[in-house]
């Protein structure tokens, strides 16, 4: 019997091999990722998981789902602060506001906050 060799490259699929006993199992890496996902991506990961299966399963297979869900969490999060921005300057929501009335300050910036982060659940996470 011949010796098999430790690892193996098969051009067919283009994956590599590892010699584990008697068995050839993929060599398969996640790619490094160091990105966080955030709130934003772990919405969208948890929608995908339960409306969009398949499309899951294709992210996670392919070792794109990481880089996917922190890409989507960054744009979201800069999407909401300009959102958020242009609604404060739409409703004149200002820092001498802020000085002169605090609580209706904080009452402006809630509402606006809560606003802008259900436009950004509605166009980018639940679509």
């Amino acid at each position: 019997m011949t010796e098999l060799k430790p690892r193996i490259h098969d051009e067919s699929n283009g994956l590599d091999y590892v010699l584990v006993g008697d068995y050839y199992v993929p060599d398969l890496k996640l790619p490094e990722e160091h990105r966080p996902i955030g709130m934003w991506g772990r919405l969208h990961r948890t929608y995908l998981e339960q409306y969009h299966p398949a499309r899951f399963s294709a992210l996670c297979l392919s070792g794109e789902l990481h880089t996917y869900l922190a890409d989507l969490n960054e744009q979201a999060t800069e999407r909401c602060s300009l959102i958020i921005e242009q609604m404060k300057q739409a409703e004149g929501v200002t820092e001498t506001m802020k000085a002169d009335n605090q609580m209706l300050w904080v009452q402006s910036m809630n509402s606006i906050r809560n606003r802008a982060e259900e436009i950004i659940r509605q166009e980018m996470i639940y679509c």
